[in-house]
């Protein structure tokens, strides 16, 4: 009997392991080292950005950026309850309170009509999930910000190496948050990136980054002795992991490239499923420059869990996404009065998705689309 087709898989080799190896010899343990410094030159110019810090993990980024926002109680920021709790974490961490909008029921990205009503005086800032490596549709967002004065943060976990209008996403707000974890495009088991183009914002993050300290300074020689500047948190990738990131941002062409090829052939032989309306396939539109970071659909004529379930009883461990954030326990506890989010709640009743990887097999491909076929021709 085959072993079922994973989920997911990291695309790690031998240029990884030699670059830990290296770092280990080198004594490249700590957080803030050369491979760190090396690496946040190297992306900072690529993003075309002032400044890059390389973190624990994409959660950690957007906690630092929530902190830069200097939230005060009662202040709102919107986002989508189509998203990973980090996202609501880091707003009431640093004291404001989440307000919930409206997806797009095709992109799953945030409906900027749904934004737009839900901006109050309260409001402060939007922060943007870039679903599945899909920009949204940040001129209107950009808009919709100039026009409240509001800050605009992105989400861009999923988004690593995508563009919008030519722009890599992270990049176009104040503030962006990338992620490294395992399940991402570029990987190092955990770790992620606070990325800004604001030299204020710049200076500050420096400082919250390492413990709310100027050690940052200290390490480029700028100061003799470094002390407390601020409030701030252990957020410092270590070298180890750093080393990691680095070859695999050296591979992110070919990685794109890998999983734009079984992105593509899905779509295709899916296709079928789709015209004769048993499924809704993930729309990705210009001008976004997608990173084919999963693949993604919503079944209309088998239930989701009935679906999930059938699917991992042939051998194939596809999986839903996110439990909306306003229907989970803490939700429905601490924002009762959240407005119907109706797109929201049927995204996630109906969502699937499929195995996408680099290493993704042509046989292992082929046995997720017969199964797919195999569920929905008894349906």
């Amino acid at each position: 009997m085959n072993s079922p087709v994973p989920f997911h898989r990291p695309s790690i080799g031998k240029e990884e392991e030699q670059a830990v190896v290296t770092a280990l010899r080198a004594g490249a343990l700590g957080g803030n080292g050369p491979i760190t410094r090396r690496l946040q030159q190297h992306l900072a110019d690529w993003l075309g950005v002032r400044q890059v810090l390389l973190t624990t993990s994409c959660t950690t980024a957007l906690e630092m950026a929530m902190m830069l926002l200097g939230l005060k109680p009662g202040d709102e920021v919107i986002l989508p309850s189509y998203s990973f709790v980090s996202t609501a974490n880091a707003i009431i961490r640093a004291g404001g309170r989440p307000v919930f909008a409206d997806i797009d029921p095709d992109t799953y990205n945030l409906d900027v009509e749904a934004v737009e009503q839900a901006v109050s005086p309260r409001t402060r800032a939007v922060l943007l999930i870039h679903y599945g490596g899909q920009g949204c549709d940040m001129d209107r967002f950009q808009a919709l910000a100039a026009t409240h004065q509001l800050s605009l943060v992105e989400d861009a976990a999923q988004a690593f190496g995508a563009r919008y209008n030519a722009c890599l996403l992270g990049t176009l707000g104040q503030m962006g948050a990338y992620s490294f974890h395992v399940t991402k495009n570029v990987v190092c088991g955990e770790g992620g990136a606070f990325v800004t183009d604001d030299e204020a914002i710049a200076r500050r993050a420096e400082i919250i980054w390492e413990k709310g300290t100027n050690r940052s300074a200290f390490l480029r020689g700028e100061v003799d002795k470094y002390s407390w500047f601020d409030v701030g948190g252990s957020f410092v990738l270590s070298d180890l992991l750093a080393a990691v990131v680095e070859v695999q941002v050296q591979k992110l062409d070919t990685i794109i490239a890998l999983r734009r090829q079984r992105w593509e052939r899905y779509e295709k032989e899916l296709g079928p499923l789709a015209a004769a309306g048993k499924i809704r396939l993930h729309r990705v539109e210009v001008p976004s420059e997608y990173n084919y970071h999963l693949f993604a659909f919503r079944t209309l004529a088998v239930p989701q869990a009935a679906l999930i379930q059938e699917l991992r009883r042939r051998g194939v461990e596809a999986t839903f996404h996110f439990i909306p954030l306003h229907t989970s326990p803490y939700g429905r506890k601490h924002f009762p009065d959240q407005p119907a989010l109706p797109h929201t709640d049927g995204v996630a009743a109906s969502l699937v998705r499929l195995p996408l990887y680099p290493d993704l097999s042509v046989e292992n491909h082929d046995r997720v689309v017969e199964a797919m076929y195999e569920v929905f021709k008894g349906d």
